[in-house]
């Protein structure tokens, strides 16, 4: 392999063109983030957000047209299967077939455990590890078709360690980061890719009323051995890398983007 190859597969910039990725959750937070990032690797973003939020969709379209991409946005709301079927064959229809799926779109309800809800922990478990499942396994019925594809589950680095207040939250990653490596063992003969990216607390304008509690924090803040608590932009990087070709051999890993706060 000449330097010049070489040199390519370290660099996902742009590798994406021409394919198309769909970001469920995406109007807001995180995913709109990610969708940005792959959107300026030259990926068709599919942007999904819940009925009702279809301002912010729209708005996280604008964003990334305004800079010279390519976004669209559909209706979704990961805990209706049928919807999740209906909306990957619109999209395949209207758009293309799906290349990428982030399945990011999730949910919080913090509640000491001896105080969680049944409603609290359906809502949670609901959205984060069911609307996963189901939207990878529509979505991965396709891809299996074409014998290519990529997806990238958001899991959290609270579902590898434990957090205050998370019983149902910790309890839907972990599942998560497990149902990674079995589609990933799975799915593997069809050439397809299967990894999770695990976030630290991020700052979003989600997080930011949590981050308000000065004591929360500080405590946050003396976990990460960086010494900073990230911006969106320090985890859009491990979305876009293995969603790239230089990622082509990773599958059922979990890639923790934490500042070091596993690793303690």
């Amino acid at each position: 392999m000449s330097i010049q190859s070489v040199a390519s597969l370290a660099l996902p910039q742009r590798q994406l063109e021409g394919r198309v990725a769909l970001v469920t959750g995406a109007g807001s937070g995180l995913g709109r983030a990610f969708a940005q990032a792959l959107a300026v690797a030259g990926a068709r973003v599919v942007i999904t957000e819940l009925p009702g939020r279809e301002k912010a969709a729209t708005e996280a379209v604008a964003a990334i047209t305004a800079d010279g991409g390519e976004a669209h946005r559909v209706p979704l709301d990961v805990r209706d299967v049928a919807m999740i079927e209906a909306t990957i064959e619109d999209v395949e229809a209207s758009v293309g077939g799906i290349d990428i799926l982030v399945n990011n779109a999730g949910i919080n309800i913090p509640q000491p455990c001896l105080e969680v809800t049944e409603e609290a922990w359906d809502a949670v478990l609901d959205i984060n590890l069911r609307g996963v499942f189901f939207t990878a396994q529509r979505a991965a019925r396709r891809m299996v078709q074409r014998g290519t594809g990529k997806i990238i589950n958001i899991a959290s680095q609270n579902g590898l360690i434990a957090y205050y207040k998370r019983a149902a939250y910790c309890s839907a990653k972990a599942g998560v980061v497990n149902l990674t490596r079995l589609l990933a063992i799975e799915l593997a003969e069809h050439n397809i890719q299967v990894n999770a990216v695990a976030p630290t607390f991020v700052h979003t304008a989600l997080t930011a009323p949590m981050f308000e509690d000065q004591a929360f924090h500080d405590d946050v803040l003396a976990r990460i051995p960086l010494g900073r608590i990230p911006l969106p932009q320090d985890i859009t990087g491990a979305v876009v890398f293995l969603a790239s070709p230089a990622a082509d051999f990773i599958t059922g890993h979990t890639l923790v983007v934490d500042g070091g706060w596993t690793a303690l």
